[in-house]
């Protein structure tokens, strides 16, 4: 099984419940969408064919058992259940990130699926796949990235749909960078009493004038 690689490298956690631990990410290449804050656009096309045996030996150089991949979307490559497979059958602890558009039950449910609710000011809005909500797992995670006050009302509404499992510790409320500050994120979520953790994009907190290997 053949899947097409952006890049992978080792780094600190930037986003999700392991915010701050070291991670090996796999980004593969490829997305369905084009959201408008989008900060990966050169996933979208460059990347190298690799099969999965290839990808879990790179891997293995980097002597760290937690895994994340990302992309672009994950799930527009048929090889990617491959892949979460065989991880987990060599004993890492997997996440996925996913945009929320394609049935995320495609991939092991013993894969935490760090699952994106697009929000209006994304412009993928109608991308969300309702089915989705009922697919979460107490495993799972789910993010909101929010640019602005329509953006954080949505996610707000949204919530009362989300299993309670995931709340407050597994909900995520990330500002766009650059558009919308932390602090202002964090006020309307303490004035609205938000049952949800507030997101920083650590990576970018560390290192913010790089955007690749990050």
């Amino acid at each position: 099984m053949n899947l097409k690689v952006n890049e992978i490298f080792y780094s600190i956690q930037g986003e999700s419940v392991y915010a701050g631990l070291p991670c090996v990410f796999v980004r593969l290449t490829g997305c369905n969408l084009r959201c408008s804050y989008c900060d990966t656009e050169y996933a979208y096309d460059d990347g190298t064919v690799m099969t999965v045996p290839q990808i879990l030996e790179k891997i293995q150089n980097f002597d760290c058992s937690l895994v994340e991949i990302t992309g672009g979307e994950p799930l527009v490559q048929q090889g990617t259940p491959v892949l979460v497979e065989d991880l987990l059958a060599s004993d890492y602890q997997v996440l996925m990130e996913t945009n929320g558009s394609l049935n995320i039950d495609r991939v092991n449910r013993r894969c935490s699926r760090i699952m994106d609710i697009k929000c209006p000011s994304s412009g993928e809005q109608a991308m969300n796949d309702p089915g989705n909500l009922k697919r979460l797992t107490a495993n799972d995670q789910v993010k909101f990235v929010i640019g602005d006050h329509d953006d954080f009302l949505f996610a707000e509404q949204m919530l009362s749909l989300l299993p309670a499992s995931l709340l407050p510790d597994r909900v995520l409320f990330s500002a766009v960078s650059g558009l919308l500050s932390p602090d202002c994120l964090a006020r309307w979520m303490l004035d609205d009493r938000i049952k949800a953790r507030l997101q920083v994009q650590l990576h970018k907190v560390i290192w913010p004038d790089r955007d690749r290997g990050v």
